[in-house]
């Protein structure tokens, strides 16, 4: 099969066109012929070396996660899935969405929505795992609460804000003013442009504040927090992980980090939000398998509304 392998961390120049070995399936998984592939920060991160204690040295590397497409064969344990399904899912570390066949534990994978094509299936498992973990599971997110979105136009904001809304929340985003008419579209009840206004210093509070970028603090965000409120973070640097140790004992207000834990129960519930109109799917702009470097750049540019696909696997 044709992928994009990596031989070394570095920069998008170490990604590889090239022919690599067919994955074979355990008795738990699927053989899926990818159609379309999702980029996430996590993929150039590890591609980077960032993430080197959980990614390790192993090479050839095959990166990616996000993935849809159709199941060839299943393993012998499989009972959810059948030849022929279109589905969707997010691969475990470290990854090997980035080729035109993948091994999928049937576990982290579901039935792709009708309504939606292979990019935009794509695009969804981690970016809206995270949105609706850190929401739901997290701040245990509840009807009339006020929710602030930083980062609100990118690719977890974008599901965040409309799955806050979808729940009940009212829903102030974070994005450059020049994004302020898309993230309305999106169901934000309020705006803060960040290139005029940093949202920490101003008089309003929140229940909840989602770092969907992770360019915040909780030292920073407590101030906007309401007595009991929870700040949840994608970024687990040190002083946000000696906060989550110190809110857990002490304080009303908390610190949480979120790290999406894919699996098939969460994709089925993004399926009704999708299926029931209360969830779209955003793609900023679609790469093929032989221009993964440039779709990299672009994510690292951290530029982009909404998400980034790749498109065309299999030619």
């Amino acid at each position: 099969m044709k992928a994009v392998v990596i031989h070394e961390y570095g920069s998008a120049d170490v990604l590889r066109y090239e022919e690599a070995e067919a994955p074979t399936i355990k008795p738990d998984e699927l053989l899926v012929k990818v159609r379309a592939a999702g980029v996430n920060p996590i993929d150039w991160k590890i591609r980077k070396g960032m993430l080197k204690v959980i990614s390790g040295n192993k090479f050839p590397m095959i990166l990616g996660f996000d993935l849809a497409g159709e199941v060839l064969e299943i393993g012998s344990q499989v009972s959810n899935f059948q030849i022929g399904d279109e589905i969707y899912g997010s691969l475990p570390l470290p990854g090997g969405a980035y080729a035109q066949l993948a091994a999928v534990p049937q576990k982290v994978a579901a039935v792709k929505p009708k309504s939606i094509s292979f990019k935009e299936a794509a695009a969804l498992p981690v970016a809206a795992l995270t949105a609706l973990q850190s929401l739901r599971d997290k701040a245990n997110i509840k009807p009339l609460q006020t929710v602030l979105i930083n980062g609100a136009s990118g690719g977890v904001g974008i599901f965040a804000v409309q799955i806050a809304k979808a729940l009940g929340a009212e829903v102030t985003g974070v994005c450059s003013g020049k994004n302020f008419d898309f993230v309305k579209s999106l169901g934000a009840d309020s705006l803060v442009d960040y290139t005029q206004q940093d949202f920490t210093q101003i008089s309003v509070q929140y229940d909840i504040v989602f770092d969907a970028v992770g360019k915040q603090t909780f030292d920073n965000c407590k101030k906007v927090l309401k007595s009991n409120g929870v700040y949840v973070t994608t970024l687990p640097n040190l002083q946000n992980i000696v906060s989550i140790g110190l809110t857990s004992l002490f304080g009303s207000k908390k610190a949480k980090f979120i790290l999406a834990q894919p699996n098939t129960a969460d994709l089925l519930y993004l399926n009704e939000l999708i299926e029931a109109g209360k969830m779209r799917v955003v793609i900023d702009c679609t790469y093929t398998l032989q221009e993964l470097a440039a779709a990299h750049i672009y994510s690292e540019s951290e530029r982009a509304k909404g998400k980034i696909a790749i498109n065309g696997m299999g030619e």
